[in-house]
């Protein structure tokens, strides 16, 4: 990522922003070291606790309010809000309770969604918005989350034991940085080309990217969002919504691939037929359209 920032030129003001607000919110991984206590201060916290951590969000939430202007703020009160579910979930990861696997999964969760909008303001500045952050992805995107929350709590309140499978939270930790990683490669390989929404038009500097992780997948960002989907419900060790997030992932993707291999085609023509023949899609049981000039 380094060399890429050094290639594309500096964050602008609104990557710069979000970067030192998301480490703000970050920063409440520190209060145990501040207050003296251990980790598990967020697993069980006293009144103590509780009201170390409102002062927290409160403080910062008031410096973002006085440093930045509203159109910034916008950008940094999220950026901080996912800073701060990193941080938590750094708290409960590195504690002894039985939420430990849940603090992986906080942690893992905020930091795709911050990234999508960090990586974004490096590659493709003009395309940035508050819909980087993938947060307001779509009503299915967060019922889905909220289903595996449901069932994480309810399983850990009714089979304590199912959540405490350390090698298959593992497993599932090493899905989600593959995924991620994959993901992000792609983003960055593929530059100012990347934009979260599928286009319609071409524009004068839209070129073919068939290099780097786009020589192993022609859609190396799907299926890095594919994987890390799934691999955040194997971390919960939760066999519902395994199951659910493979197959509703698996569809989306499939139209997703077949809505934008036409746009290609129509962008590309013979040069991306060619490249759809050599190059599989990555994920599994999905060719592509089905479609020839």
């Amino acid at each position: 990522m380094a060399a890429a920032v050094a290639r594309r030129g500096r964050l602008g003001r609104e990557g710069r922003a979000s970067l030192c607000s998301f480490l703000l919110g970050a920063s409440v991984a520190a209060l145990p070291l501040l207050l003296g206590s251990s980790p598990s201060l967020l697993a069980a916290p006293g009144l103590r606790g509780r009201l170390a951590l409102a002062l927290h969000v409160a403080g910062v939430n008031a410096a973002l309010l006085l440093i930045y202007p509203r159109p910034l703020y916008k950008i940094a009160v999220r950026a901080c809000f996912l800073g701060f579910a990193f941080g938590c979930g750094l708290l409960l990861s590195a504690g002894r309770s039985a939420w430990r696997h849940f603090g992986w999964y906080m942690c893992s969760l905020s930091l795709f969604h911050y990234s999508e909008y960090l990586v974004t303001a490096i590659n493709n500045p003009r395309s940035l918005s508050l819909d980087s952050f993938l947060l307001n992805h779509s009503f299915e995107y967060n019922l889905a989350a909220l289903s595996s929350w449901v069932e994480f709590t309810l399983e850990k309140l009714f089979f304590p034991e199912l959540k405490q499978i350390t090698w298959l939270s593992t497993v599932g930790l090493l899905m989600v940085i593959f995924g991620d990683c994959l993901r992000k490669a792609a983003m960055l390989t593929a530059g100012s080309n990347f934009n979260h929404i599928v286009q319609n038009e071409k524009s004068d500097t839209h070129t073919l990217v068939t290099s780097g992780v786009y020589g192993w997948f022609r859609h190396p960002s799907y299926v890095g969002w594919f994987y890390w989907s799934i691999g955040t419900q194997v971390l919960l060790c939760n066999p519902i919504c395994v199951v659910g997030y493979a197959l509703a992932s698996w569809r989306f993707f499939r139209e997703r691939i077949e809505e934008e291999e036409i746009t290609l085609i129509h962008f590309f023509g013979e040069e991306y037929l060619e490249y759809k023949r050599k190059v599989p899609s990555g994920l599994p049981f999905i060719k592509g359209v089905k479609l020839e000039l």
